[in-house]
């Protein structure tokens, strides 16, 4: 057996939703970077920055962020990580933490879930994630793509970025894009938790594997790249749509159809690579540290009641 053995007693409520934030934590640091480069390559193209005369253009991922540490530091690579990190601890806490639950409220209780319960439960989870934590990734992605604007950055802090988007934009700044954002974290919690689930099930049905890391890593990976194929349109739309300046584009639907008609279908899955690379990784990372800290988690606790 590989890492922490698995304990007798289920982990509970509170012990899935803080390991959840804690391993997506962890899983952000690890894998930042390529985040960044996704976003610098899914906003390259927009009509009214790709006329800007000295901004970088950016080449695949590696050159992506070959070009970003040339240009702006090894520290862009991390520009929006506070709010980042804000981000997971509040929305993975919730969309992940939570999905067991939610599918057991759905099952009534029942331990053999069908795909229907875990995607309805994906579907929950995901968007009251949205509603809890739009704010933090609205501000994310404003501090991953602002040296795509002109005249200097366009906030000095995490704190900056809050206070200047609701002055000018109103409270409704914060939440923008919310709608394409429910949409993206429904499919990428449906794609991302449910196949975990199944491909998970699976591996351990047919004894293909045992209940330990590289199952779990196996089913991660695997995880992320269904989720990346199915959430990428949904993922560009949202990242032009929260960077756009206020006016750019009238609504989520219009993004989309300025995008197919100025620059084709294909841009649609600008940033694939990096994407595949940041939630195959990301998934991976998470995954693996999540079950590990239930574990661990569980066991402490086991540790802390058993008696002497």
């Amino acid at each position: 057996m590989v890492g922490f053995k698995p304990t007798d007693v289920p982990p509970t409520a509170t012990v899935k939703f803080i390991g959840a934030g804690t391993a997506a934590c962890i899983a952000d640091l690890v894998t930042f970077p390529l985040d960044t480069a996704k976003v610098r390559l899914q906003i390259q193209g927009e009509s009214k920055l790709a006329v800007a005369a000295k901004s970088a253009q950016y080449k695949g991922v590696f050159g992506t962020i070959a070009t970003m540490v040339r240009l702006e530091g090894p520290k862009s690579l991390y520009s929006g990580l506070v709010a980042g990190l804000q981000r997971q601890m509040s929305f993975a806490s919730v969309r992940i933490g939570l999905y067991d639950s939610v599918k057991q409220f759905y099952t009534k209780g029942s331990e053999h879930a069908g795909i229907g319960s875990r995607l309805l439960a994906g579907c929950t989870t995901g968007a009251m994630a949205v509603a809890v934590a739009q704010p933090t990734d609205v501000v994310k992605v404003r501090f991953q793509a602002q040296a795509r604007t002109e005249g200097g950055r366009r906030y000095q802090g995490t704190l900056d970025a809050y206070k200047t988007i609701a002055k000018e934009e109103g409270v409704r700044g914060l939440w923008k894009g919310t709608s394409p954002n429910i949409t993206r974290n429904a499919l990428v919690n449906c794609a991302e938790l449910v196949t975990y689930d199944l491909i998970k099930d699976a591996l351990l049905k047919y004894n293909l594997m045992t209940d330990n890391l590289p199952c779990h890593f196996t089913s991660a990976f695997g995880a992320g790249f269904c989720t990346t194929v199915i959430a990428s349109p949904v993922d560009v739309v949202k990242t032009r749509y929260m960077n756009s300046a206020p006016g750019q584009y009238r609504s989520a639907v219009n993004c989309a159809l300025t995008m197919l008609r100025q620059e084709g279908p294909l841009a649609f899955y600008k940033g694939f690579t990096p994407s595949f690379l940041r939630l195959g990784s990301w998934n991976v990372v998470m995954f693996v540290t999540y079950e590990q800290l239930k574990r661990a988690m569980m066991a402490a606790r086991g540790s802390r009641e058993a008696p002497f």
